[in-house]
């Protein structure tokens, strides 16, 4: 080990978790740059150690990182909270044909946004507990000692978090039929196929829109449907991406400038959920990826 930080051996374990790491630090923080800091810190800080002292490289990153996480959630819980329905998590746009770089990957695998939004209205604790069990099989006796909770409080913590998280809608269709769902949407939707909208929609349907002016919640198949029928504008040209790994759209005007960007939840050939964003600031800070030429 030399003076300026640790051994290259250590460095290159450390770079074979990094992927991990981050993809613990997304679902807990639900934003990637803060995921990447947070995992940043936690190469400091093994950078300050001397690695002969780490029996388990693997768990002693997960427990930094998910001391580090913890400490981010409760700082923003002091802060003053936004209402359920303006939670938005950080969306991750990336091309559908393309394999997506490995890091992205990670983060869209099984972290669909209405579980991200349910994880944000969960306490520190209990998204901690949640994350690192459910997700990630970190055993309970470890959790309770990032927390500073007993095993058996650990466990309740997880258990009352997963009754939360319980009816989050979450699809296990196939990528390809998934994406057949939005696709045939959006047809319908170009032709004013009231009817063609209503056969891919779940009655119970979802749609949320984050505007500039605020969030606007449509309820039910008929509701959703007749906005989807009204809202197609023949200037307006969309193409597949994958909004955290779910189907998506990004729709763009003659210019190639983004006007929105549209994630798709799909359960048992229907879509369930739909959340978009058409705030231009919203827009503007996403990075999404470019127009083809």
């Amino acid at each position: 080990m030399t003076g300026s930080g640790p051994g290259e051996a250590v460095a290159e374990a450390f770079e074979e978790q990094r992927g991990r790491l981050v993809a613990v630090a997304y679902r807990m923080l639900g934003s990637r740059a803060d995921a990447e800091d947070a995992v940043q810190e936690a190469w400091l800080r093994l950078a300050r150690q001397d690695p002969a002292a780490i029996d388990n490289l693997a768990g002693w990153l997960t427990t930094v990182v998910g001391r580090v996480c913890i400490d981010v959630l409760r700082s923003r819980k002091a802060k003053p909270e936004a209402s359920y329905d303006d939670r938005l998590p950080e969306l991750v746009v990336t091309e559908e044909a393309d394999g997506a770089p490995e890091d992205d990957a990670l983060l869209a695998e099984s972290v669909g946004l209405a579980l991200l939004v349910v994880l944000d209205t969960l306490r520190p604790s209990e998204r901690l507990a949640f994350v690192l069990h459910d997700m990630f099989a970190v055993p309970f006796e470890d959790i309770g000692q990032i927390i500073g909770r007993s095993t058996d409080a650990t466990k309740m913590l997880a258990s009352r978090a997963r009754r939360k998280v319980q009816g989050t809608p979450h699809s296990t269709d196939e990528p390809q039929q998934q994406r057949a769902v939005v696709d045939a949407f959006l047809a319908a939707a170009r032709r004013g196929d009231f009817e063609g909208l209503l056969r891919v929609l779940d009655p119970d349907v979802t749609w949320r829109t984050h505007t500039a002016r605020g969030v606007v919640v449509r309820l039910g198949a008929t509701e959703v449907a007749a906005k989807a029928q009204r809202g197609m504008h023949t200037k307006l040209t969309g193409r597949s991406v994958l909004v955290n790994g779910e189907p998506g759209v990004l729709v763009s005007d003659a210019s190639g400038k983004p006007r929105i960007v549209m994630a798709c939840t799909v359960v048992d050939g229907r879509i369930v959920e739909i959340l978009s964003v058409t705030d231009p600031e919203r827009l503007a800070s996403m990075d999404l990826p470019e127009r083809p030429v």
